[in-house]
């Protein structure tokens, strides 16, 4: 029987890591691409069974290419996750171009992946999951650029959901709120320990967005827009 694949970008830590555990235990095979080579290769050997990492930068095309290429012979991909992006969190004019490159990659790694998987797919049976953050709904003081590239993964991941409407293609945008990560570990002017403490568990969070992504009634959810208390 072929594999259900999963494929999750970003996966090394964080929710991107409680994702592809918790699709492990539902006995789904993840294909996992980060670029921290550290994490993964603590993950290949945790890993023995449903489980392949890729380590390489997302927003390389070529790269992107060779990684869908060498899951098509593992199985069927179902799942594609995008999950990969970093912050940002700085007043509008201290940000320096490296601080915009940094926060763009994850949209072109959302583009660059959904499109050769799509691709792979012929545009037929997949969901692709694009996971955000509440940053695309609105704009923050100390987030300028990374609104602006959120918000342009929110506007990709609605011209996707026009494009495939009522074909077996789905298209999910997930909007999350703070998660209690690493993700703000160089922007403690920003978000401090204690603050961080107060936000949600990525291990809930990774619950709320598979419940809703693998369920087997007969309906999309469209949106998850999951907030802390």
């Amino acid at each position: 029987m072929s594999k259900e694949i999963v494929i999750i970008t970003g996966g090394a830590n964080g929710l991107g890591l409680e994702l592809v555990k918790q699709f492990i235990e539902k006995d789904y095979f993840v294909c996992n691409i980060d670029r921290d080579y550290e994490r993964m290769q603590i993950l290949d050997n945790t890993y023995k069974d449903n489980y392949k990492g890729f380590i390489g930068d997302i927003s390389d095309s070529l790269f992107v290419k060779d990684t869908i290429n060498q899951i098509l012979g593992l199985g069927n991909i179902k799942i594609l996750i995008n999950n990969a992006g970093e912050p940002s969190f700085k007043l509008p004019t201290q940000y320096e171009k490296e601080d915009i490159d940094k926060c763009f990659k994850g949209l072109e790694g959302m583009i660059l992946f959904s499109t050769e998987t799509l691709r792979a797919k012929e545009e037929k049976d997949l969901k692709i999951v694009n996971i955000m953050s509440s940053a695309a709904l609105r704009g923050n003081k100390q987030e300028s650029v990374y609104c602006a590239t959120k918000w342009g993964e929110r506007g990709y991941t609605e011209s996707l959901k026009a494009c495939y409407k009522g074909t077996s293609v789905k298209i999910i945008g997930v909007y999350p709120g703070g998660i209690n990560t690493e993700f703000y570990k160089n922007s403690r002017d920003y978000v401090s320990k204690d603050k961080q403490a107060t936000f949600m568990k990525p291990s809930d969070v990774a619950k709320t967005i598979i419940d809703n992504v693998t369920n087997d009634i007969n309906l999309t959810v469209a949106d998850i827009i999951i907030e802390r208390n």
